[in-house]
Parts: structure tokens; sequence; C-alpha cells
């Protein structure tokens, strides 16, 4: 129906569907990589600060001032600066700040809890203080003797910090929409080449294809094998299955040189337009194939193959009546003969050629004696042609076939 979206329009909604939804899936990841590696980068730089701060010289001597600020403070601010953080913070055993942004909050307790720096361990984390949320780093001073005496505590606001990545995040939200435009294209792409490939049908088109290929194709009396240039069979019907003795669905796929046979593989590759009879079981084929247009021992034809076996068995039937009508014509039945059985004989003779008394006695039920005066008949009456084999152990046997002359 036109209502209906086409097979080209399908598939490019699906792909860039595909398309939109990986790249959300790969940048929502890789967004959120870049703010853990971010918060990484800032934490390892503020361990580094603090450390580096708690272990001056300086600023431990100054904590023996009468004014430590004095001197600690400056030092706090150009490191702060250098550093591009939002503070340098150092505070004593008290949590008494020695150093602050603010110079007015020097002389105050530090806002956060102190206690685990002053535990002697360093704390990451993000926490509310004077200046905002933050993302900080405290870490113990020590003195000489390792008795803590004091923190440093460095930090960056968070605010500061989703700047930073939403800058970052540009870049990649660019990349993004860039890999879903090529994406799409792609898309476009790959659909047209599909679309090519199905001669640019319709999904419904395609199904009634295939509907219709299969109703005749299975319905067919005649047999039907198509074979791939490397050899394999690619489609075979019910007809060809059931001439071959086996399962169409084992067929599918297999060698066809190992299932058809020599007879039929030669057909299939010469190609024989006029149509070649094959015996295979017990069925008299006539087979048909376009030939082989692949060089280097491929295949690639359609074998077709129509069944002949009633007709060949009429044609013999008919060939053997006319040979009793024409032998009547011309010869009387001689006494002690009966007609009807001598008819039989002949019929026998017919489907059996060269044989002997005896294999014809037990064609027919009848004696061996009864089975040689009729053959003997025959020889005398010029209809069939008596010969010995001599490959017998002892007296050479007497064998009987039709003669074609007469």
């Amino acid at each position: 129906m036109a209502s209906k979206m086409t097979l080209r329009v399908q598939l490019l909604v699906l792909q860039a569907l595909i398309v939109f939804l990986v790249t959300l899936a790969t940048g929502i990841v890789a967004g959120a990589f870049q703010e853990q590696a971010l918060r990484e980068a800032y934490k390892d730089r503020m361990q580094a600060v603090a450390q580096s701060v708690a272990a001056l010289p300086t600023v431990l001597d100054a904590f023996d001032d009468a004014e430590p600020s004095t001197t600690i403070q400056p030092i706090a601010e150009v490191i702060r600066e250098a550093s591009d953080l939002a503070y340098v913070v150092v505070a004593d055993e008290d949590g008494i700040r020695y150093s602050h942004p603010n110079p007015e909050r020097i002389g105050e307790k530090v806002s956060t809890d102190p206690s685990i720096p002053l535990s002697g361990e360093v704390y990451v984390g993000t926490q509310t203080g004077t200046l905002g949320t933050s993302w900080r780093v405290k870490v113990p001073i020590r003195d000489d003797d390792g008795t803590v005496i004091g923190t440093a505590s460095v930090g960056i606001l968070e605010s500061e910090l989703n700047e930073e990545f939403t800058a970052n995040l540009v870049w990649l939200i660019s990349a993004m929409l860039a890999a879903a435009v090529f994406g799409v294209f792609g898309s476009a792409w790959v659909t047209s080449i599909i679309r090519r490939r199905i001669y640019g049908l319709e999904p419904h088109q395609i199904a009634a294809l295939v509907k219709n290929q299969e109703t005749t194709l299975h319905g067919l009396s005649e047999g039907v094998v198509t074979v791939d240039g490397t050899g394999r069979i690619t489609l075979v019907n019910d007809a060809a299955a059931r001439f071959l003795g086996r399962d169409a669905a084992d067929l599918d796929g297999a060698p066809a040189a190992e299932v058809l046979g020599e007879e039929l593989t030669t057909v299939l590759r010469e190609g024989e337009a006029a149509g070649r009879p094959v015996i295979v079981g017990s069925h008299v084929l006539v087979a048909r194939s376009t030939g082989s247009d692949a060089d280097g021992g491929g295949i690639g034809a359609t074998l077709l193959l129509r069944d002949h076996t009633e007709l060949h068995d009429v044609v013999r039937r008919v060939e053997a009546a006319d040979a009793i009508i024409a032998f009547r014509q011309r010869f009387g039945v001689p006494k002690g003969l009966s007609a009807e059985t001598l008819d039989r004989v002949v019929a026998a003779l017919a489907a059996r050629p060269d044989a002997s008394a005896t294999e014809i006695g037990e064609d027919l039920d009848i004696s061996r004696v009864s089975a040689r005066r009729y053959l003997e008949h025959l020889a005398s009456a010029g209809r069939a042609i008596r010969t010995l084999d001599y490959t017998t152990k002892g007296r050479p046997s007497t064998r009987y076939r039709l003669n074609g002359a007469v």
C-alpha cells in the first residue's frame, strides 16, 4: 500500500536509529569516563599541592610564630594561583585557619570536619564550605617528630569543575554529531546497495515472488536442480529430490557431483538442450541443461529432469505386442503349443534378451521342457536366434534372443 513506508525508507530509518542509539550510548560512556578522568587529574594535582604545602619547612616553622598566618597566607596564595585551584587552606590542630582566599576568614575555625586529616589520614571528597561546594583533598601536617600539628586543605569548586567538563563536552558532542551524520550517510549508501541487489523490489513483492516460486517449483512434475559456480546445489524441487531418492532439505548446499552422479553431472556441465536419456535408479529420465558458463572447473547451471519411465515401459510393451502380432500373422501355432503361452514366452524373451529355457521357465512359472519347446519353435520359425554359451562348465548351454530383423 502507498501509505506504508518503502523498503528504502525502512532500512534507512532502522539503520539511522541504530547509529543514533550506538552513538548516544558511546557518548554517555565517553562523557562518564571524561568526567572521571577530569576528577582524577584534579585529585592528583590537589594531593600533590597539599602534600607539598604540608612539607614546606617555612610553613612548619611558622606554626611556632605568634602570628603564623603572616608567613603562611602569602605562601598559600602564591601556590593557589600557580596551581589554578580555588583555595589553599592551612589550619592548626584546633581547626583555626592560617590561610584562606578571603583574608577575613583567617583566624576562624574551618567550616568542615578536619577529623580525618588530624587522625593522620588523607581525605578526598566533595564538601560544602565557605566558598561553596568543592572537590577537595585534606592532608595532615606533621612536625619533625611525626606528630600531627595541623591540616592542609586544597580544592576546586564543583562549579568550575563542571564548567571545564562542559567545555570538553562540547567537543565530545561535536564528534558524536559528526559520527551520527557520517553514519546516516553510510546507512543511505548501504540501503542503496541492498536495493540494487534485490532489483528495487519491495518486501511484499519479494514475498510474492518467493511464494510463487515455491508453488511453481514444488508443483512441477519435472525435476529442477540449480547449481552455483562452486558446484554446490542451491535449489532443488520435490520432483528432482524424488527422482534422486533423497530428501530435498538434505540436498541444499550439497556437492552436485556427489548427489547427481557422473552422467547427470556431465549433462549439467556440458549442456544438453535437446535432452539426454539417463537411468537413475528405477527411473528413466530425460535430462536437459543450460550448460556451464563458469571457467576453472565451476558449474553454475540448471538441470531439468523429466521422468519417462512409464513411457519407456509402454514402448516396450507395444514393441512386444507388435512382435507377437507379426509372428502370428506369419506363422501358425504348432499342435501342442498354446497361442497364449507363446505370446507370454515372446514377451518374456523381449524383456530378458539372451535368456535360457530355464530362465524363461522361471519367469513364466512353467517347466524348463515346456519353455524349451516354445523357444525352439520360435528359433525354427526365425523369430528367435539360438546361440551356444561355452562359458558354462560341461556341455554348452543354449540361449535365445528375439530376432530384431523379423
